[in-house]
Parts: C-alpha cells; sequence; structure tokens
C-alpha cells in the first residue's frame, strides 16, 4: 500500500490542487494530519476535497480554533485574524464535521497525529532532537507521522542509538527500529522552500519519501490579498517563511 501524507494544506487551494496532481498514480490513498484551514483563501474547498478524497483524517489546532475548541488567544495575531475570517466563511455542517475530527488516528503500523503524540491536545512542536526523542514513549505502532512545525524532519530510535535528521528527504526502515516523521506543509512550507512539501509512505518498501511540488504561488498570494487577509499571509509563501 502506498499512501500520500498531507498536513497544513491551510486553505491553499492552489498547492493542494499541485499535490494531488503528482501523488496520482504513485499513491493509492491519501492520509491528512490536519490544519486543512487558517491563513489561505479557500477553506471551504480544502476542507471538501480533503474529505471526499482522504482515507483518514485527524485535527489540527486550527480545525479546533474554527470549530470554537479552541481559543483564538492561543494564535498570534495574524492566525488569529485568518481563524476569525475562516470561521465565519464555514457553515454549522462544516464546522461539526471538524469539531468531530479525532486527534490521533492509527492506520496500519503509524500513527498519525496533528502535533505531538503526548498530549495532543497540547499543540506541542517537534522541532528539535529532543522534541522528537521524547514522543516515543507515547505511540505503540512503528511510524508516526506529524506536521504542526511545517518543516520535514524525522526521528528514529533503535539497538544502534537515536537519530534525527533534519530536512529529510528519503527514509528506508530498517530492522528494528521506530521513526517519527514530519511531512511538511502542503500550503505554508516554513523552510525557506516554497514548494509544496507531502510525504509519500510505501508500507511494503517500508520506505517515507518527502516531495516537493510547485505550485502557483502567484494566484495563492492574490487570493489572500482579495479576501482582505494580512499581506503578510501572502508574502510568505513566496519565501518558504
Amino acid at each position: 500500500m502506498r499512501y500520500a501524507i498531507l498536513s497544513d494544506i491551510h486553505g491553499n487551494l492552489e498547492a493542494l490542487r499541485a499535490v494531488r496532481a503528482d501523488y496520482t498514480g504513485k499513491a493509492d490513498a491519501a492520509l491528512c494530519l490536519g490544519d486543512t484551514v487558517g491563513y489561505g483563501a479557500e477553506p471551504l474547498a480544502c476542507v471538501e476535497l480533503v474529505a471526499e478524497s482522504a482515507e483518514a483524517v485527524v485535527a489540527g489546532n486550527h480545525e479546533h480554533a474554527v470549530a470554537g475548541r479552541l481559543d483564538l488567544g492561543w494564535f498570534n495575531r495574524y492566525a488569529r485574524v485568518a481563524a476569525e475570517w475562516t470561521r465565519d466563511r464555514l457553515d454549522d455542517d462544516h464546522r461539526g464535521y471538524l469539531a468531530a475530527l479525532p486527534l490521533v488516528r492509527e492506520v496500519g503500523d503509524a500513527t498519525l497525529v496533528h502535533a505531538s503524540p503526548a498530549q495532543p491536545e497540547e499543540w506541542d512542536y517537534l522541532v528539535s532532537a529532543e522534541d522528537g526523542f521524547a514522543a516515543f514513549a507515547h505511540f505503540r505502532t512503528r511510524w508516526c507521522f506529524v506536521g504542526h512545525s511545517h518543516v520535514p524532519a524525522a526521528w528514529s530510535l533503535g539497538s544502534s542509538g537515536p537519530e534525527h535528521h533534519p530536512g529529510v528527504v528519503h527514509l528506508p526502515r530498517e530492522r528494528g527500529r521506530r521513526y517519527v516523521v514530519n511531512v511538511g506543509s502542503v500550503g505554508q512550507p516554513r523552510d525557506r522552500d516554497p514548494r509544496a512539501a507531502y510525504a509519500l509512505w510505501d508500507t511494503e518498501a517500508g520506505t517515507v519519501e518527502i516531495r516537493r511540488v510547485a505550485y502557483d504561488v502567484t494566484t495563492a498570494r492574490r487570493k489572500i490579498l482579495d479576501a482582505g487577509l494580512p499581506r503578510f499571509l501572502a508574502d510568505r509563501l513566496a519565501a518558504g517563511a
């Protein structure tokens, strides 16, 4: 089985469509790690496309914010404006769908969670080597796929010791090792590469590949500005920051 694993789409329909085009024919199904909404100008279209096409979806902090399950005071001013704007553009059915998404799912030998598997409702970021290694005690599968930081990375534990791989591109499974993989962001990368990021997980080969896909950043930026959202949210797409 081959899965496309998407996270942090953030209402960026151009990026989502480009990623879907890239994994068509390469993946048998899609999984989504949350934050389908927030920041971008087309939350409704992104929610519907993910709901229709993904085999499993978990909630991110932006879903909880839009659904009224997370205090907007948790966010910086740009994220707060985007969450309020997004909430007003979703109807009760869509907000109810987002509110009902689980925080954690298991699919085969993988745990899916937006932030950390340790207290996922606290929305902790896995960034440093120590962050990732501390997470292993909180899931039981071989793999754990996360998003939230918008930066691809991987951590693994095994008999030969811990390993941390910032900016991982290709990760082969090794016997006796377990893995945490941050798949990056489809709609708002923050590793200075503006291309959309997602992961391909081949369960039989035991490999994870982080793929980068160019998309129409100009159109995505224009839609944010036309919507009246903060210019910062548009400008950061071009910088990948």
